[in-house]
């Protein structure tokens, strides 16, 4: 093909090109015009679907009971109070007003609650013709409620955690490694100055801290004279250091602090045969109301355990020894589960365990069931539940200081309560709190609690006690659960 060809051809494609793109766009904007009636468009329209009010008219074994329901146009949210167990929830009917023609989509309702369900939320529609509105409607069952109300603290706060007071001037260079509550009392074990002391409880719920000097009048001895020591039932032990065989194991006793302490142990750990060495780096007292139990006290190379018969509070006698369990660490514990034989053994490298009053062990939790720096484990049963306290160690850079609550309500026993909760998917704490502690060599960790009763003698308020060395310590108190 020559030039002039080639030329014609080419101008005849571009001629064709030009026409059509055109073409194109315009054909593209006349469709577009052509079905902009075909849009959907909002149409206004009298037919409302507001909820005004809203009542079941069929509550109750015989189905005449009226119950008035909330309604919430917000959050579009209905709530009624808790209704007779022995409701016809399989036909539930609402009586309601509305916006003029509107209706509900149904004339009865089948809640379907299952086995074990308490409330179950379910959806309404509010119909006009052609329009309509969902609400959310919950139903309760009128049942009873147990335990503590863990959304409702009332938290005295002596911690490094911001949300309180500064932390306690004693809890700072390690100072104060032992700590104790009764529920009346916190007891301070300290060489900080001031020395030990204890303070009131409701005197720190009014934002009042005056320490409660002991009289330490004969108080010597021991590698360290005081370190550790519990608060039982209005009685105060202090326990010295005892750094080797040759050095004195004391333990004091108080009920009144303005008193010369009474000398209710004086040992020396070489006379006790395979008694291990170093003890008073923790302490761990179970009396009953008599002040009848034992005393446990680790060794620090956690090798040995040291147990100690107490009767009546102040006699101590027949020294027994038995094998520590590895990982227990020398801030070890041993807190009796109930008037039982049974005991949480705890430690910041171990799992919990349970052990009895010898040191056999029968159970014990999985490395992560818990944090595994828990310390202090105890278990306390409170207005038919029952709950698992401890407090963590700040042992490594990554530990925190906090307390922890978790239901372990299901079991027949403290022992079977604590199999369902290992197996369960879901271990949270319902309860938590961080009192910011350092990480330190020497983390002496303590838990506690106490019971308030009522005047008819039942539980009222759940009081639970956490500390640790150089983290300070914090008092919180939980009200019962009631039915809203």
């Amino acid at each position: 093909m020559d030039d002039q060809a080639s030329r014609q051809k080419i101008n005849k494609m571009t001629s064709s090109i030009s026409k059509y793109w055109f073409a194109f766009p315009l054909a593209f904007l006349l469709a577009i015009f052509a079905c902009e009636e075909d849009l959907p468009k909002n149409i206004e329209s009298d037919d409302g679907v507001q909820l005004n009010s809203i009542k079941i008219i069929n509550a109750g074994r015989d189905g005449n009971q009226v119950v008035e329901g909330v309604v919430d146009e917000v959050r579009k949210t209905v709530s009624f109070p808790r209704l007779d167990t022995l409701t016809d929830f399989s036909n539930l009917r609402f009586e309601a007003e509305m916006s003029p023609g509107a209706m509900l989509d149904q004339e009865s309702y089948d809640v379907g609650l299952e086995d074990g369900q308490s409330e179950k939320t379910i959806v309404i529609k509010v119909v006009n013709n052609k329009r309509f509105r969902e609400y959310l409607v919950t139903i309760r069952l009128l049942v009873p409620v147990y335990g503590a109300d863990f959304n409702d603290p009332e938290i005295y706060d002596h911690t490094n955690n911001d949300l309180g007071h500064p932390v306690y001037p004693s809890f700072v260079s390690l100072l104060t490694r032992g700590t104790g509550f009764d529920g009346e009392h916190v007891l301070i074990v300290t060489r900080a100055e001031g020395g030990s002391h204890l303070l009131s409880v409701d005197d720190l719920r009014q934002d009042k801290v005056e320490p409660i000097p002991l009289n330490m009048t004969g108080v010597a001895g021991g590698t360290l004279p005081i370190n550790v020591g519990a608060q039982v039932n209005g009685h105060t032990y202090i326990a010295s250091l005892s750094g080797s065989h040759a050095s004195p194991f004391r333990i004091y006793h108080w009920t009144d602090p303005s008193a010369e302490p009474e000398v209710v142990a004086d040992l020396l750990t070489g006379d006790i045969p395979d008694a291990g060495n170093r003890h008073g780096d923790n302490m761990s007292v179970n009396l009953d109301e008599n002040g009848n139990g034992y005393m446990y006290f680790g060794d620090n190379a956690v090798t040995k355990v040291l147990r100690l018969t107490v009767t009546g509070y102040t006699d101590i006698s027949d020294p027994v020894v038995f094998d520590n369990a590895p990982g227990s660490s020398f801030v070890m514990s041993y807190n009796q589960i109930g008037q039982t034989n049974n005991y949480l053994f705890t430690g910041y490298d171990a799992p919990l365990r349970v052990a009895n009053e010898s040191g056999v062990i029968s159970y014990q939790l999985n490395n992560d069931a818990i944090p595994l720096r828990s310390c202090d484990a105890r278990i306390v049963h409170f207005n038919g539940e029952r709950y698992l306290i401890t407090t963590t160690a700040a042992r490594s850079g990554s530990d925190a200081v906090v307390l922890y609550i978790y239901d372990i309500t299901p079991g027949s026993d403290a022992v079977e309560a604590l199999k369902l909760f290992n197996e369960r998917a879901d271990k949270s704490a319902v309860f938590q709190y961080s009192m910011l502690g350092p990480t330190n060599v020497a983390p002496g960790t303590q838990t506690g609690w106490h019971i308030t009763k009522d005047a008819e003698g039942k539980d009222e308020t759940l009081t639970v006690y956490g500390a640790s060395a150089d983290a300070g310590f914090v008092i919180i108190d939980f009200p019962i659960k009631k039915s809203d």
